[in-house]
């Protein structure tokens, strides 16, 4: 491929590779209604249904295969005392479960996995905002039915290590760090702030690096690998303190399932209110590092960074030129 600088006419095939942007990777203004796609046959209604909404239902078993993956082998570790796993295998585990989780749904929806990975294919990539609020509510959905496929599989386990039927957050037997992250407990809450700010911020940034084929071009067959290097790095780099969790659909799905389970309103409280930081700091994480990417390296027409009055123009009525390329 060349680095030279972008073109500003699209080909047939490029504009059909907008319709599943690897988590929102286009370099040019998407054209939704331009994509042709071939239909598949439909000869019942769940066919029918299935097709109608793909994408969420993409989005929704993605991010069950991400949290069962992920969860469960927190879950073998935490079980066995520490004989059946340790922190390298919870990371690489990890980066398999986005890995295997982008797998199921990347060709559907883009394999989002993330509602901050989705708000920023929104803001940075022309993601439509219409489907902003099915992608994230799938994902969320996703995270705490996979929590419930962990906690299943694990449940007797669970009770073995804990000595009964009750259910701790905190303690040497404690079993609630398998389904959300808990802070060390000497981090102060704006260093949790920090902690999941960077890692966020990193993930983001990565993503966008990835996708970028005016940067580096990263094909779907290897994006995955990518990917999986990517979570990798975050969690050896950036998860001691807080357990990276850098997606609610991930932390703040699996706990509301932990706290339906039976663990208790520590599952919230616990080490000064830090169930807040997961579910809110990776939006503004991902965020600035979209951000950062497209203010240092992006040169792609759709960023708002790289638009006519920084893509406000249409709110004062202003009407941008097409550029010139000599």
């Amino acid at each position: 491929m060349s680095y030279s600088k972008p073109q500003i006419q699209e080909t047939e095939d490029s504009a059909h590779s907008i319709e599943k942007p690897f988590l929102g990777s286009s370099n040019q203004e998407p054209d939704f209604s331009a994509i042709e796609e071939e239909l598949p046959e439909i000869n019942n209604w769940l066919a029918k249904v299935r097709y109608e909404y793909r994408d969420y239902l993409a989005e929704f078993i993605g991010t069950l295969v991400l949290v069962g993956f992920g969860d469960g082998v927190v879950a073998q570790k935490v079980t066995s005392g520490g004989t059946a796993g340790n922190y390298t295998t919870i990371v690489l585990s990890w980066g398999i479960a986005v890995t295997f989780g982008f797998m199921a749904s990347g060709g559907v929806s883009g394999g989002h996995l993330n509602p901050a990975v989705t708000l920023c294919a929104a803001i940075f990539r022309g993601f439509p905002w219409r489907k902003v609020p099915g992608y994230m509510f799938s994902q969320m959905l996703g995270g705490f039915m996979g929590a419930f496929v962990v906690y299943g599989t694990y449940i007797q386990a669970i009770a073995h290590f804990e000595g009964g039927t009750q259910r701790t957050v905190f303690g040497e037997n404690a079993t609630a760090g398998i389904f959300c992250t808990y802070a060390q407990p000497y981090l102060h809450t704006k260093h949790q702030v920090v902690s999941e700010l960077v890692a966020s911020a990193f993930l983001q940034f990565g993503i966008f690096s990835l996708t970028d084929t005016s940067n580096v071009s990263s094909s779907p067959f290897w994006f995955p690998f990518g990917l999986f290097l990517l979570i990798v790095g975050i969690g050896s780099s950036f998860g001691y303190q807080t357990g990276y969790a850098i997606n609610a659909a991930r932390d703040l799905a699996p706990r509301i399932a932990s706290r339906a389970l039976g663990y208790g309103p520590e599952t919230f409280t616990a080490y000064h209110n830090y169930a807040w930081v997961p579910a809110v700091i990776p939006f503004i994480g991902c965020i600035l590092g979209g951000f950062l990417y497209d203010l240092f390296v992006f040169t792609g027409s759709v960023s708002p960074l790289n638009k006519p009055y920084f893509g406000f123009g249409k709110f004062f009525n202003k009407k941008s030129k097409a550029p010139t390329i000599a």
